[in-house]
Order: C-alpha cells, then sequence, then structure tokens
C-alpha cells in the first residue's frame, strides 16, 4: 500500500501487489477501488496532471478535469469516522 496523494480534496492510495488504486473524492464523500485497465489509465492521467503542476504552478481545476473523467465509476459512499 502506498498513499500516492492526500489533499483537500482527493485522497489516492496504491495498491501495486493486486493491481489496484483506491480513489476517494472527499468533496463528493463518494469513491471507487480501480483495477486493472482502468487503475493503469487513471495512474496515467493523475501522474500526467501532477506532472502538469510540477511545471506550472499547481491548479486545482486540472485535478477537477482528472476526476470527472472517472466521476461515473465512483460510487460507493465513503464514510468518515
Amino acid at each position: 500500500m502506498h498513499i500516492v496523494l492526500n489533499t483537500p480534496v482527493l485522497y489516492v492510495v496504491d495498491y501495486p501487489s493486486v493491481d489496484a488504486i483506491e480513489v476517494i473524492d472527499k468533496r463528493n464523500a463518494r469513491g471507487a477501488l480501480f483495477a486493472g485497465d482502468t487503475a493503469a489509465r487513471f495512474r496515467k492521467e493523475l501522474a500526467d496532471v501532477m506532472s502538469q503542476s510540477e511545471d506550472e504552478e499547481g491548479n486545482d481545476a486540472d485535478v477537477d478535469v482528472c476526476l470527472d473523467h472517472f466521476s461515473a465509476l465512483m460510487t460507493q459512499p465513503a464514510i468518515y469516522q
């Protein structure tokens, strides 16, 4: 398990041993566990957004665009205790 990102908007944990990635959108309290090709695509898109943020000034709008591509899959409620 590797915590990739933990911001006020997004929480991302990578599980490389099972080729899965867990994504929680904190604004909507929804999340999903992506595996296989979906996990690979999310990793790539997030890496692209992160590399652009390093080159330029960081922008939450870029992360929002990345999340929008996967929002239909993020159906599990995230419950904080």
